[in-house]
């Protein structure tokens, strides 16, 4: 077996180098040490190649750290070429070689956990050079797998990785936690684990590492800006400048508002479609630059309302990275200047038109954090802004589409309350509006874009309403607008609405029993997200939509009696949304997604015959449930009744019935009556009645049920 290798050094005289064991200098010969299965070369090398080629920051270099003084390179890094599998000993030159490295990386997989070497490897570094500066870089498996039953062969870190080695080179039975960067497209991604680990090796904080690698490429796209003028006017040029001046003369403060203009406009236009973060960041961060070095209350309406652009665009990046405060504070005090912009000019309808934005963003926020009484208020605040501008304006298209946006909006609020009916009609005057506006213009892709999202609200709230065959007609003509609509063009707004369509469409057909539709529109949807991932990794939207997608076609084939199939979206749904939950626990949308991975794992674990794991899963799915409904809406209060259930399922197995009889009474008790009940939560009230032999009160329910065509809830 191979294993560790290293990249030909060159010394001072210019040939190659290679450590030896007369080597008497106390100076760490090598930065870092990289250790790693042969089945990893690949990721190996480009680990190497990133980290010896990563040019530290010349205002970093020098300052003393808990790591020493920051260096100028991170090179030379110590890998080691050559076969082991024959030896029975690490060897002198490895040794010493460890010995030499100021840091130990290991490069960690399923294939490096099982390896003699690389464990070897990290016993002999820990020895010499104690726990604190062993980085560890994910690159397959995963961490911590060989404490869950069934599950050992994924793990991905190394015994001497996991546990912590005294001196002499033992273990202590005392569980490390390693510094670990996911390398993986959806952990951290290259990137970040990269600057991960540079960070953890010159001992900064990553938080001032990246900062300053976003001022390089906000640097580089302003001369990408620049560029794009070069066939402007001279001034065009010079306005480049006036980003770093406060009292230049008012023509060329024109100009570099002109220039902000384009950057929050056309530039922004074109990438956006991209879905690229850092671009877009970029963009947004410098225009605010500018803006900082003038005296706000001497902007120009024009200028005032560029400042509120860049602020929104700052808050829409920070709320897909998963960052909601940050984006509520941009939200906000964007708000603030287009409110200010509408007290001077009130009936001016592109003013009205900038504050609806901020005001429907921070009325989504609400909404994402289940503040359902803050979000309708804003909502309505929204529609009102829209109706005044085609008021003022009956004949722009545009204004009209706001009355569409504001309509669907409302139409979402009344959805996630229950208000079923009045949520159709909202959706019905939005999809009526939109249809106007697009009909005359069929080439035109973002009315196109808008009439699939209207199609999509609308289906949801017939499916609630018990309407599948209309929700499911809906879902299929929206699904062939955006086939035609991603032919040929790279936009990720259609692909992301195209896998939340096809996953939606699957759960129908599985609530209507038909499976090798719901399989395979829940497997379409799942590889689409996953594959969207590596786009963006900081795309954390996208991540969320991989993992709905995992679990929902994990939950499918569970019920369709396909259990074995469902362990591999299980397990990758599941580690998805826990990456999620470790950046912002307050975003309500995946915390019910984390409770679907519990729900899928105990379902799993149940269908399977292991009985004890599925009751840990179970309670731990009940134990979450049950903090979700403090201060929660009644949907939360149908999750602890299908965790109750499945507590109940169990102890049925293991021949408890009286602990099974206590848990199906409980989930009954606790749910909310007199509310509009969707399809599976009519057949959450049934199946738990019946448990409980309460058969003619479940009988009626179930009727309703049937005539609905609905068969099983995933």
């Amino acid at each position: 077996m191979a294993l560790m290798s290293s990249n030909k050094q060159t010394g001072a005289g210019g040939a190659p180098g290679r450590p030896d064991a007369t080597h008497g200098s106390d100076t760490p010969r090598y930065q870092a040490f990289l250790s790693y299965s042969h089945a990893d070369s690949a990721d190996a090398d480009w680990l190497h190649q990133a980290i010896e080629r990563f040019a530290v920051p010349k205002g970093l270099v020098g300052r003393v750290t808990g790591n020493g003084a920051v260096p100028r390179s991170l090179s030379p890094i110590f890998r080691d070429r050559h076969e082991l599998a024959a030896s029975s000993d690490l060897g002198q030159n490895i040794r010493a070689a460890i010995k030499q490295s100021r840091f130990l990386i290991v490069l960690c997989s399923p294939a490096a956990a099982a390896s003699r070497w690389v464990n070897e490897e990290i016993l002999a570094f820990k020895k010499l050079h104690g726990e604190r500066c062993v980085l560890a870089a994910i690159v397959g498996g995963e961490p911590w797998a060989s404490e869950l039953p069934g599950r050992e062969a994924e793990e991905c870190f190394p015994p001497a990785l996991r546990e912590k080695i005294d001196r002499k080179g033992q273990a202590t039975g005392k569980r490390a936690e390693p510094i670990a960067a996911d390398l993986r497209a959806t952990g951290d991604g290259r990137e970040a684990g990269k600057l991960k680990l540079v960070a953890g090796m010159l001992g900064l904080g990553l938080d001032d590492l990246v900062r300053r690698e976003q001022m390089r490429r906000q640097k580089r796209l302003t001369y990408v800006a620049a560029a794009s003028l070069a066939g402007m006017a001279m001034t065009s040029g010079l306005a480049v400048f006036a980003f770093d001046k406060r009292d230049e003369a008012r023509d060329q403060r024109r100009e570099a508002e002109g220039l902000v203009g384009f950057m929050l406009g056309d530039l922004r236009d074109e990438l956006e479609p991209i879905g690229r973060l850092s671009a877009l960041d970029a963009v947004g961060s410098r225009a605010l630059a500018y803006f900082e070095k003038q005296d706000k209350s001497e902007l120009s309406d024009a200028a005032l309302a560029q400042r509120s652009k860049a602020l929104t665009l700052m808050g829409e990046i920070a709320q897909t990275r998963g960052d909601l405060d940050g984006a509520l504070a941009r939200y906000r005090e964007a708000m603030a200047g287009t409110a200010e912009m509408v007290r001077r000019a009130p009936n001016e309808p592109q003013r009205l038109f900038e504050h609806a934005q901020n005001v429907f963003w921070v009325g989504e926020i609400a909404r994402q954090r289940g503040l359902f009484d803050k979000a309708e208020a804003a909502a309505r605040e929204y529609k009102n802004l829209a109706y005044r501008m085609t008021a003022i304006e009956p004949g722009n298209a545009r204004w009209r589409m706001e009355t569409q946006y504001a309509d669907a909006n409302l139409g979402i609020v009344y959805l996630a309350t229950r208000r079923f009916p009045e949520a159709i009609r909202q959706f019905q005057t939005a999809l009526a509006t939109i249809e106007r506006v697009a009909a005359p213009e069929p080439g035109n892709r973002d009315y196109q874009q808008n009439f699939s999202q209207s199609l999509a609200w609308l289906a949801d709230a017939q499916s609630s309403e018990g309407k599948l065959g209309e929700a499911i007609a809906q879902r299929e003509r929206q699904i062939v607008l955006l086939d035609n609509l991603v032919k040929g063009v790279r936009d990720v707004a259609y692909s992301e609405q195209l896998i939340v369509a096809k996953q939606a469409l699957g759960r129908l057909f599985a609530s209507r029993g038909e499976a090798r539709q719901a399989i395979e529109h829940l497997s379409e949807a799942a590889a689409e997200a996953e594959a969207l991932i590596p786009t963006e990794p900081e795309n954390m939207r996208w991540v969320a939509f991989a993992a709905a997608s995992k679990l929902a076609l994990a939950k499918a084939l569970i019920a369709f009696g396909r259990n074995e199939e469902a362990g591999a979206p299980s397990r990758l749904g599941c580690n998805l949304i826990g990456r999620l939950l470790l950046r912002d626990k307050s975003v309500a949308t995946w915390r019910d997604i984390n409770l679907d991975c519990l729900s899928v794992r105990a379902e799993q674990s149940l269908a399977a015959g292991a009985n004890e794991a599925a009751e840990s899963l179970a309670r731990q799915f009940l134990r979450s449930a049950i903090s979700e409904t403090a201060g929660a809406g009644p949907d939360s209060h149908y999750t602890v009744a299908e965790a109750q259930r499945l507590v109940g399922d169990i102890a049925r197995r293991q021949g408890d019935l009286d602990r099974a009889r206590s848990a199906w009474e409980a989930g009954l008790k606790g749910l909310p009556e007199n509310i509009s009940e969707r399809p599976s939560e009519l057949s959450e009230r049934a199946g738990l009645l019946r448990r409980l032999g309460r058969v003619a009160e479940a009988r009626p329910i179930e009727a309703r049920l049937a005539a609905m065509g609905f068969r099983r809830a995933i």
